[in-house]
Order: C-alpha cells, then sequence, then structure tokens
C-alpha cells in the first residue's frame, strides 16, 4: 500500500459516526467558554466595567479547575428518571447542556451597568454546568473507543471545541455589533448583548440533540455501570461494618468519601509513585502562561481602539484558524518525537509568544503586528493543547475515567485562574506592556519540570 493511501485509510476514521458525535459535542463543550471568559471581558469592558472587577469575574473559570470536586457524583450519582431512560453518561450531558441554556439566557437578560450582580450569578450557573458538561463529556469520549482511537476522537472534539469559540467569539461579537441600536461601534448597547447571547444560549441545541439521539459509550455500558455501583456499595457496605463505632450515617458518607473520591487518586499514586508529585506540578503549571494572560487580551485589544469587528476577524476566527493548524500540527510532532518533547516545545513557544503582546503594546492600534502576534500565540497554543491533552489522557485509568481526568484537568487550570484574577489589578499598577512579560517568566517553571519528568519516568517506569 503506498503511503498516499495509508494515509488516506488513517483519515476515514473522521467520518465514523463516533467521531462525528465528538465533533458535535465538542461544539457544545467549547461554546460556553468564551462567554463566560473573553467574551463577557469585552462585553464588561464597554460597558464601563472596570479592569479589577473584570480580572476578578476571571474568577468563575475556577468552576473548570475546581471540576474534580464533584467529578465522583457524576461517575457514581444516578439522576432521577433521566439515568434510567438515557444511561449515566448521556443523563449527565443533558442535565447540563439544559442548565448552560438556561444561564446563557439569564446572562442576555441582564445588563452589566445596572445588574452586574445578577449577571454574574448567571455566568456563574453556566461556568458550573459547563464544567460539569466537561466532566461527563470527558468520561464519554474515553469510554466510547478504544485507546488506539482516542486520538481520532480528541482532535474530533478539538476541532468542534475550537469551531464553537469561533461562534462564541467572532459570532457573537458580529451579532451585538449587527442588533446594536447604536450610532457607532463604539458606543455601548445592551440590546446587541442580549440578542448575541440569546442566539449562543440557541446554539446550545446542537450538543443536547446529539446527546440524546447518540447511542451510550458502548454496549456494555448500562452493564458496566450497574457492576461498578455494585463494587461500590459493597466497600462502603464492607467500611461499615470495619467501623461499628460510628454512627451509620457517619460511616456511610466517610465511607462514601473514601471509596468514591480517594481510590482514583489512591489509584494515580500507585501508578506513578513517589514522582507522581512532580507530574502533578506540571499539570499545575503548564498552561499558567496562556492563562493568565488570556484574562486580560479581549480588555487589551478594546484599550488600544481595536473595534468588535476587528478583534472579531482577526482574534476570533483567524487566531481560532491558527489554533486548530497548531493541534493538528501538535498531534503530527507528537507522533514524531514524543509526547513529552512536543510539550517542552509547546511550552517554550507559548511562553515566547506572549512576549509579542507587550510588543503590542508600545506599538498601538496596528491591525497587521495583531495578526502577526495572534498568529504566532496560537499556533503555539495549539500545538501545546494537542500534546498536554494526549499526556493527561495517557495518566488516565479508564477504570476512573470521569473522575481522574476531572482531577488533572482541574489542577491545570486552580492555580492559573485563580492568579487570572489579580490580572485585572496587576496591569493598572504596571500596564500592559509589562504584565505580558511577565506572564512570559511564569512560564520558565515548566522548562524544568518536563525534562525532570522525562528522567524520572524513564529511571522508573509506571506500573
Amino acid at each position: 500500500m503506498s503511503d498516499s493511501a495509508s494515509w488516506k485509510s488513517l483519515f476515514k476514521i473522521y467520518l465514523q459516526p463516533v467521531c462525528l458525535r465528538m465533533f458535535l459535542l465538542g461544539f457544545s463543550a467549547g461554546l460556553p467558554l468564551l462567554l463566560v471568559l473573553g467574551t463577557l471581558g469585552f462585553w464588561l469592558r464597554e460597558a464601563g466595567v472596570d479592569l479589577k472587577t473584570i480580572g476578578f469575574m476571571s474568577w468563575l473559570g475556577l468552576a473548570y479547575g475546581c471540576k474534580w470536586l464533584w467529578a465522583p457524583l457524576v461517575d457514581n450519582i444516578s439522576l432521577p428518571y433521566l439515568t434510567a431512560k438515557l444511561g449515566q453518561r448521556k443523563a449527565w450531558l443533558s442535565f447540563s447542556q439544559v442548565l448552560i441554556v438556561i444561564g446563557l439566557l439569564g446572562m442576555a437578560f441582564s445588563n452589566p451597568q445596572t445588574q452586574l450582580l445578577q449577571l454574574g450569578i448567571f455566568a456563574g450557573l453556566t461556568a458550573f454546568a459547563s464544567a460539569t458538561q466537561d466532566i461527563s463529556l470527558d468520561a464519554y469520549r474515553i469510554e466510547s473507543a478504544a485507546e488506539e482511537y482516542q486520538g481520532a476522537l480528541a482532535a474530533s472534539y478539538q476541532t468542534g471545541y475550537r469551531l464553537a469559540m469561533i461562534w462564541a467569539g467572532a459570532g457573537a461579537f458580529a451579532i451585538a455589533a449587527f442588533a446594536s441600536r447604536a450610532d457607532d461601534a463604539l458606543t455601548y448597547d445592551q440590546f446587541g448583548w442580549t440578542v448575541a447571547y440569546a442566539v449562543m444560549a440557541a446554539s446550545m441545541a446542537v450538543g443536547l440533540c446529539t446527546t440524546l439521539l447518540s447511542p451510550p459509550p458502548n454496549e456494555a455500558d448500562k452493564e458496566h455501570k450497574a457492576e461498578q455501583l455494585a463494587q461500590t456499595k459493597t466497600a462502603i457496605d464492607a467500611f461499615c461494618l470495619a467501623h461499628p463505632n460510628l454512627p451509620l450515617p457517619a460511616s456511610k458518607v466517610i465511607g462514601w468519601l473514601k471509596v468514591i473520591c480517594l481510590t482514583p487518586l489512591y489509584d494515580f499514586f500507585i501508578r506513578y509513585r513517589w514522582h507522581a508529585v512532580a507530574i502533578l506540578l506540571l499539570i499545575a503549571t503548564y498552561r499558567i502562561s496562556d492563562v493568565v494572560m488570556g484574562v486580560m487580551s479581549n480588555p487589551f485589544y478594546r484599550d488600544l481602539g481595536y473595534s468588535k469587528e476587528e478583534v472579531a476577524a482577526i482574534s476570533k476566527i483567524f487566531g481560532v484558524i491558527m489554533t486548530l493548524a497548531g493541534a493538528f500540527l501538535g498531534g503530527a510532532v507528537v507522533l514524531k518525537i514524543g509526547v513529552l518533547k512536543t510539550l517542552f516545545l509547546g511550552a517554550v513557544l507559548s511562553a515566547a509568544t506572549n512576549l509579542l503582546f507587550s510588543w503590542l503594546a508600545t506599538v498601538g492600534h496596528d491591525v497587521t503586528f495583531l495578526i502577526f502576534t495572534i498568529s504566532a500565540d496560537n499556533l503555539a497554543g495549539g500545538l501545546a493543547s494537542a500534546a498536554f491533552v494526549a499526556y493527561l489522557s495517557g495518566l488516565t485509568n479508564v477504570a476512573y475515567s470521569a473522575t481522574q481526568y476531572a482531577l488533572f484537568s482541574s489542577i491545570m487550570l486552580i492555580l492559573p485562574k485563580f492568579l487570572a484574577g489579580f490580572s485585572g489589578v496587576i496591569v493598572e499598577a504596571v500596564g500592559y506592556s509589562n504584565f505580558f512579560i511577565g506572564t512570559a517568566l511564569l512560564g520558565l517553571p515548566v522548562l524544568v519540570l518536563i525534562p525532570l519528568i522525562a528522567f524520572l519516568q524513564k529511571k522508573n517506569p509506571p506500573n
């Protein structure tokens, strides 16, 4: 078979129903993210909200960093009626998607100039529901196909996810601008944003319909979950019998926490032993440079005088396309040089490209330089993300798919999101240029951790 025929047969996997479903569900997962972070930041700034408040509002993103707290519930708790009708994964997926629709509609009809608290509450609901959807969807993806197909599912998911980000970024900006009744592009008008967020809420129908029409992750899903729940109940009952001095309700709760929450974590440390600490440090810091910088990017564009149309065309369309190109490039580089070396390359490029934003701050309103900056940054970010998803998937034990993947992805976000909350304070104190230099420096510890982990894994391979 020729090389071209071989590549052609490989790419046919993307036409399989399981990949097409993952593409549509990826769209559903990517839609809410910008609407509670990046797009919301531009909206708030246009409404006259100060940078400190916008920075602190970014703490809503901590929902994505704390989802490990309720991931065991998604793994083990049945939803009334829905679980019996749809199965465990589909029940939680559809439930979270309905909550996202409610949250986005609530945001749509909240004016940040007069109802900032109300807007924050609905944005918090959206972030919580979106994080819950991620928990269910990550488990659905891992359980939907064998290990050798996970790369194709991840690529399909990422493509849908990034297209949703175009829609939630450029699409929302374009709709808000089109529906605006203001006399010029830089004047605030609430009606445009109401229409934009209402359209985004309607767009969640893509994910909800896909969920309802999709089969369970595999034919043995119900049997597997029933067996897992039975084993969990047996382990909790054994804990209660071993601690007869505890009141029964207390022993049930403690036993549940031990079996459901601690066992997946214990499994990870058993497999990776003492160098699991280095792995967790890498997970916690790998995206810190990009996440902290990203909160201020949209207010930065606004303060440099870029219009919604310019940001939509350059950052939210062209930029996301470059991210997708980086993701496909990252997948190829992983195959060529391995995951850890690609992680290192992505970390170097992601931190270095933040310096371009510092330079842009001194250049000012320059569309050409903005295109160059966003192209380089998003290409680097896409490459780094592809390598990081592959790395996290390799760490996960399929027996605890939802809980462990949620734990890893939560650790990835919680420290960067926390630090990002102070980004507005820092920008007001030192200016945009110095802020972006600082975010580049935040990426330096990663360049030490990756070689250390490579050395540790070579010396002591995981069980």
